[in-house]
């Protein structure tokens, strides 16, 4: 699956990459894609971008780093819809398994590895709780989530969830931007 998926991930990139329109008057127009967490950006930083796309060659290492060493711990990825339904992704430690909804892929490698990074967390957080198959337990990492994710915990998905898995889901919330990050926690924790 892995060369697979970080083909997919590398053609999906090609969406946040900038792009000028030349109007028939003469003016140019700039198309572009900016994330939840991300600020508008300048013409001169479009331009920037245009002359200089990110490859994000960066987050598919991470990704492809993160994926062997998910596999080392005995856990497996699955592209496919998480069963907590309104779910990017989730950690199955009964079935060794991570589930991903295969519109994540479409997002990007910036996105993919965010989620990824996320659900490795929960990995470590069970490794924690005696080994992979244990339900997850709290790592001690900080729990302040960026303004972006605020309200994230208030959202369908979350709502019903025990005031333990909340927090679980915060420290995991909380850290997920951290790349590199779930590789170091499963390598230590599993």
């Amino acid at each position: 699956m892995e060369p697979s998926l970080l083909q997919q991930l590398a053609v999906a990139d090609r969406q946040w990459i900038p792009r000028a329109e030349t109007l028939p008057n003469g003016a140019i127009r700039y198309h572009y894609r900016r994330r939840a967490d991300q600020p508008p950006l300048s013409v001169a930083e479009l331009r920037a971008l245009i002359a200089n796309p990110p490859s994000f060659g960066a987050e598919r290492l991470a990704i492809a780093q993160l994926l062997t060493v998910l596999a080392a711990a005995g856990v497996r990825l699955e592209l496919t819809e998480p069963r907590k339904l309104g779910a990017a992704g989730e950690w199955d430690p009964q079935e060794r398994t991570v589930r991903i909804q295969p519109r994540v892929v479409e997002k990007g490698s910036a996105e993919f590895a965010t989620v990824l990074n996320h659900e490795a967390i929960h990995v470590a957080q069970s490794c924690r709780n005696r080994g992979v198959r244990s339900s997850p337990r709290l790592l001690g990492l900080p729990t302040v989530l960026p303004d972006h994710l605020a309200g994230v915990l208030n959202e369908p998905v979350y709502r019903q969830a025990s005031a333990h898995e909340q927090q679980l889901e915060r420290e995991a919330f909380a850290n997920q931007a951290r790349s590199g990050l779930g590789a170091q926690l499963v390598r230590q924790h599993c």
